[in-house]
This record gives structure tokens, sequence and C-alpha cells, in this order.
């Protein structure tokens, strides 16, 4: 067994790795989560809209 050998066992156990990682990535078993971790971002803009709301409520009645 020479280095070219395990050059190429390495590039197919690499090879294999990044299928095994795009078909686990696309496929329909982790669509939910991942359409949940997709609005995360936006999460916070919906808490940050109603907090200065309530703070425009409090100053108007002051």
């Amino acid at each position: 067994m020479d280095i070219n050998t395990l050059r190429g066992i390495a590039t197919i156990f690499a090879m294999v790795a990044f299928i095994g990682i795009v078909l686990w990535a696309y496929s329909s078993y982790k669509k939910k989560d991942f359409d949940e971790a997709a609005q995360l971002p936006f999460a916070d803009d919906d808490e940050d809209q109603k907090t200065r709301e309530q703070q425009d409520t409090r100053s108007n009645e002051k």
C-alpha cells in the first residue's frame, strides 16, 4: 500500500461524506426543521415591533 492508494481512499471517503451531507441537508425529513431555522432571524423583528408599540403607547399616555 503506497501513498497513492491512501490518497485514493481518502478521496473516496471525502466524496461519500459530501454526498451523505448533501442528501441529509436536502431530504424532506429535515425540511420542517430547516424552514423553522430559516425564520429565526425574522422572529426578533416581531418582538421588537411589539416592544416599540408598547413604548409608544406608554409615552403617549404621559
